[in-house]
């Protein structure tokens, strides 16, 4: 499936209870996240495709789509469910949605 031709979602979109994949790098996830991602760096993915939660449709979010559309084309080329965040962890913060970090720091998109 081309990234162009994914199922797309804005961030004011989303529904009430969904599983959201975080895709981004460990610096990225380390400096703020949604609290309830599971995160697998698009390079890490196809290694560990058992971690990935069982929900339908899998939302799948990096810093600005581009990442989480390839990843979402993919899985739904693996047969899974797979819906892209349009604007990503950007779109999230600008949209005032809670993030985190281990660590306590402000939450960012880096």
């Amino acid at each position: 499936m081309n990234p162009a031709e994914v199922p797309t979602v804005d961030v004011t979109e989303l529904p009430g209870e969904f599983a959201l994949l975080d895709v981004r790098e460990n610096y990225e996830w380390a400096a703020g996240h949604a609290p309830e991602a599971v995160h697998i760096p698009m390079s890490q993915l196809p290694g560990r495709l058992a971690e990935l939660p069982e929900a339908t449709p899998l939302y799948v979010i990096c810093r600005s789509g581009v990442r989480s559309a390839n990843v979402a084309a993919w899985l739904n080329g693996q047969g899974r469910d797979a819906v892209n965040v349009a604007g990503g962890m950007e779109s999230w913060h600008a949209n005032g949605r809670p993030m985190v970090t281990e660590q306590g720091a402000e939450p960012q998109v880096v």
